[in-house]
């Protein structure tokens, strides 16, 4: 049996046999708290599931884990033949939720045909991505944090003012002309203060496999549409183990809060330009989700390079890198050279 994204059962592949997902929580855990997780280098650390295995691709250093009758095959981050005896897996911080898989295999499939179809120029490497070997469907993990912050600062306030300036210049008959103009002036005085604010559903992907532009790319997730985890999503599909550790993740989340504290900063400063000098932040009630969210991906090697597609397999949104053919670039200018001498010689006849 495996889960069946058109129905949301699980289904056999050999006869087509539906049957719910046995006993589903009704709602999703309580968020934990991080200071605490954290002085428990990470709190309980459970297996993924009582069947999971896992291997280490030797390629990209990868974990993934999965349900047999699956098999690891190749790698879906590079692309490589996995070769590593599998294991059962390691224990890990328990997923909370899944974002369960909405879009077919053969629909992404259909929509990473279309996006290839745009590609000009493409090696034919990059169309074995579309075959129904050349994806696969994978849970990423995610970090999703929530955090009250308190921002100390200090800074300088800007106020524009003018001020009429004379200068000269020459006219067009040589002689000097003395004129004025308005410049603009800035008045600096310093400025500090205090601001608040709290942050929700920060998602961190805790994976260093994928092109995080990429991921960035894939967004928006529903995340209202997320369901307690339970092993069963797992069957059919792959999951990666984080590669991001848990006090990492928030290191991360930090960057992403501090581009807003820093916007918020200069809103409180007010005026016409702001100067930041200093930031003190505190983060408080800090809690934590352990999420995997789903695509499915492609990859290859072309030339000594990765290369990766990814399916929002929520959405179908579709995101990849692509190498371009020389080999095509330079047939196509051949061609165009040809014609272009073809009709040269046919006008001087």
């Amino acid at each position: 049996m495996e889960f069946d994204p058109e129905s949301g059962r699980m289904k056999c592949r050999s006869c087509g046999h539906a049957d719910a997902i046995s006993s589903p929580q009704a709602v999703m855990a309580d968020r934990h708290p991080f200071v605490e997780a954290i002085s428990q280098n990470g709190g309980p650390q459970v297996s993924i599931s009582g069947q999971a295995i896992q291997v280490s691709c030797d390629g990209c250093g990868s974990v993934v884990v999965f349900e047999p009758p699956e098999v690891a095959g190749i790698c879906p981050f590079c692309g490589g033949a996995i070769v590593a005896e599998p294991k059962a897996a390691d224990p890990l911080i328990a997923p909370d939720g899944v974002l369960p898989v909405k879009v077919t295999k053969n629909t992404a499939q259909t929509e990473v045909q279309r996006w290839l179809a745009s590609r000009w120029f493409a090696p034919n490497a990059l169309r074995r991505i579309a075959q129904p070997e050349g994806i696969s469907g994978v849970y990423l993990p995610f970090w999703n944090y929530a955090s009250d912050t308190r921002t100390q600062y200090a800074g300088e306030r800007g106020e524009h003012y003018y001020e009429t300036e004379s200068y000269t210049e020459t006219d067009s008959s040589g002689s000097t002309v003395e004129k004025s103009r308005q410049v603009q002036r800035t008045s600096w005085n310093r400025a500090s203060g205090e601001v608040s604010r709290s942050f929700t559903d920060l998602l961190i992907p805790a994976t260093r496999a994928v092109n995080q532009r990429r991921l960035v790319a894939l967004e928006p997730w529903n995340l209202q549409a997320l369901l307690p985890y339970e092993p069963a999503y797992l069957a059919g599909l792959k999951a990666q183990r984080y590669q991001i550790e848990l006090a990492d993740g928030f290191e991360k989340a930090k960057e992403v809060m501090e581009a807003e504290i820093r916007e918020a900063v200069r809103q409180d400063i007010g005026g016409d330009e702001q100067r930041i000098d200093t930031i003190q932040t505190e983060y408080a009630a800090v809690t934590f989700l352990h999420l995997l969210l789903p695509v499915w991906m492609g990859a290859y090697r072309f030339q000594a390079k990765v290369y990766q597609v990814l399916v929002n397999a929520q959405t179908g949104e579709v995101k990849g890198e692509r190498p371009y053919s020389f080999v095509k670039i330079a047939l196509l200018s051949a061609a165009i050279l040809l014609v272009a001498v073809m009709l040269w010689l046919l006008a001087r006849r």
